[in-house]
């Protein structure tokens, strides 16, 4: 299997506004974020599925998106921290979280094709990074 981009992000060949890492998990700002401080939250070794995980790498990856949610809401001072797991779009599994007050915001979409904002995304990496 070719590595994912998620892959070439978590060797650093492609970068990222990171916002946490521990020894199984990597978590990283969407590029084209559905509200302010939407973050992908992947496990290091790169399998397809989520449920494909072990359980010792799913229970990392859950133990990590509630960390850093619970740190979103703080931090972000938002209501609410959205949980997605789509699963079509990147073969490497991945949770996306999405900070939010109200499901408007929660249902936003994103502008996929215009160029990121690199600069808000360096603001929001800096005020969540753990």
């Amino acid at each position: 299997m070719d590595d994912s981009i998620f892959t070439k992000i978590i060797n650093g060949d492609i970068p990222c506004h990171k916002i946490y890492e521990d020894d199984m998990v990597f978590a990283f700002l969407d590029i084209h974020p559905i509200n302010v401080g939407h973050t992908l939250v992947v496990p290091k070794t790169q399998v397809e599925f989520l449920w494909d995980l072990d359980d010792e790498t799913y229970q990392k990856v859950m133990s990590a998106v509630k960390k850093i949610a619970e740190h979103m809401r703080v931090t972000l001072a938002v209501e609410y921290v959205g949980v997605q797991v789509i699963g079509v779009d990147i073969p490497h599994a991945h949770i996306h979280l999405i900070p939010f007050n109200d499901a408007s915001e929660y249902h936003n979409v994103p502008d996929n094709s215009a160029d990121p904002n690199h600069g808000a995304l360096a603001a929001a990496a800096r005020k969540l990074h753990m």
